[in-house]
């Protein structure tokens, strides 16, 4: 078998172009953390508990769809790779679907909303199945070096962070622009924007970038023997579940944002002031991932750090408010996203190395089996945050688009602050115990090639 040379440097337009491929995932997939929940409940008009058994259901059906993807991806052939073809045909269908998820119709019976609500949902989540998860494989293909990873993912984050902000700040005013005064028309014209984007950043993706690290051809392996490998992954599992808990806490954090703003501080363009405050914390927070990792030599420790960092701001925050701290309470939320965009960056250079990590351990490289759990981790998390935010609010009373009682405006306050706070702190707890440094990893990755060139 050839030993083919993928300790390589990557272009800088492929890390551009890698990038451009989680804006575009940002302008689908936060856009829909941030933004869908609360139109469903305050523009499409379904009740908090049919809004919360939805996010619960469609995480079944993530549990069938991401590993199934995982696999078809791992065991795609073409001449532009496995993982690089997903993006080109994957993007623009999910784009439509995401239009139609922000197609609503109050004017429905309730039953009838429910059912429309469900079926793009589920769709919707299925299509961003088969574009994410080949997309967060990609980054391993491209390299074995695990210095220009490290880099491929600062790209990425500090992107995600851009488009994070850029998404925050604009959407409110933008819904309220191309609306007119009708959200309902307002949040269907910037799903076709946000659509758009979101196909192209992944075609764009597509075009630059470049596969150089090839699966072992091997036999057709069971599901069985995947997860049995996968169990004996140490760094893999410690990834799976920070991924897991950091699902929780953002999305459900972020799925309160709206809602904290809207009713807690009485305006929800604050969200837009909020959301520009954070934008450059955010992009300096991710740059700063490469030089921590210098430091400590170890990806997970860097993620441990930035993850107790953000949950001390995070937990600070809650004794300040806009109204009558204004100052403390944006210094605090700059110093939450900084930490944040630290530890966003850290998470996802993580997953490669484990990758050949469980090639060294078992001899199976199942770069998108094992990518698979690690975005349904991520949604089981996300599940789990927006589910019980919204069957909490729901059980507290809560009404759209009136003066909410005091318990649910206690919850949307604790949603934002203390509760993410703790979570974060114990994600960095787990975090804190992942192994694998630079020099054990570059041990495993000079092992593995001895074995392929029969040394």
């Amino acid at each position: 078998m050839e030993n083919k040379d993928t300790n390589i440097k990557v272009p800088l337009i492929s890390k551009v172009a890698y990038g451009m491929g989680d804006v575009g995932c940002n302008f689908s997939w936060m856009f829909v953390g941030n933004f869908l929940m609360i139109f469903y409940t305050d523009v499409f008009g379904i009740s908090m508990s049919a809004v919360a058994a939805l996010m619960l259901f469609s995480r079944f059906w993530d549990a069938i769809n991401d590993p199934v993807i995982g696999a078809l991806s791992d065991k795609t052939h073409t001449r532009w790779g496995r993982y690089r073809p997903w993006l080109l045909i994957g993007a623009p269908l999910t784009a439509l679907v995401l239009m139609l998820s922000f197609w609503a119709h109050p004017e429905w019976s309730s039953t009838a909303k429910i059912v429309y609500m469900a079926v793009t949902y589920c769709i919707l989540v299925l299509g961003y199945t088969c574009v994410n998860i080949p997309y967060g494989t990609l980054c391993g293909a491209m390299t074995q070096n695990i210095e220009e990873r490290a880099k491929i993912n600062t790209f990425r984050s500090v992107s995600a962070m851009i488009a994070i902000g850029i998404i925050n700040i604009v959407t409110v005013p933008l819904i309220a622009a191309l609306g007119n005064g009708n959200d309902k028309r307002g949040y269907l014209l910037v799903a076709v924007i946000y659509g758009c984007i979101f196909a192209a950043c992944h075609i764009f993706c597509f075009a630059k970038t470049k596969e150089t690290v090839e699966i072992p051809e091997k036999q057709k392996i069971s599901l069985k023997v995947q997860l049995a490998a996968v169990m004996k992954n140490r760094p893999y599992l410690i990834a799976v579940a920070g991924q897991f808990l950091f699902g929780v806490t953002l999305y459900g954090r972020n799925a309160d944002a709206l809602y904290y703003f809207t009713y807690v501080e009485g305006n929800k363009a604050l969200f837009s002031t909020y959301s520009l405050c954070i934008i450059i914390p955010s992009i300096i927070g991710a740059a700063c991932f490469p030089p921590l990792f210098k430091l400590t030599n170890n990806k997970g420790r860097a993620a441990s750090v930035f993850a107790l960092l953000t949950g001390i701001s995070m937990f600070i925050m809650y004794f300040f408010s806009v109204g009558s701290s204004p100052i403390p309470f944006y210094v605090f939320s700059c110093l939450a996203q900084f930490f944040f965009s630290g530890f966003n960056t850290a998470i996802y250079a993580i997953i490669p190395d484990c990758v050949e990590y469980g090639e060294w351990k078992t001899g199976l490289r199942n770069d998108g089996f094992q990518y698979a759990f690690i975005s349904l981790g991520n949604k089981v998390g996300m599940a789990i945050g927006t589910s019980v935010l919204a069957a909490v609010l729901g059980a507290c009373g809560y009404a759209a688009n009136v003066q909410q009682n005091d318990t649910v405006l206690a919850v949307m306050k604790h949603s934002f602050t203390t509760i993410p706070g703790i979570l974060w702190m114990i994600t960095a707890l787990v975090l804190f115990f992942y192994r694998l440094n630079r020099k054990a990893y570059n041990n495993i990755v000079k092992e593995i090639k001895e074995r392929k060139s029969g040394h």
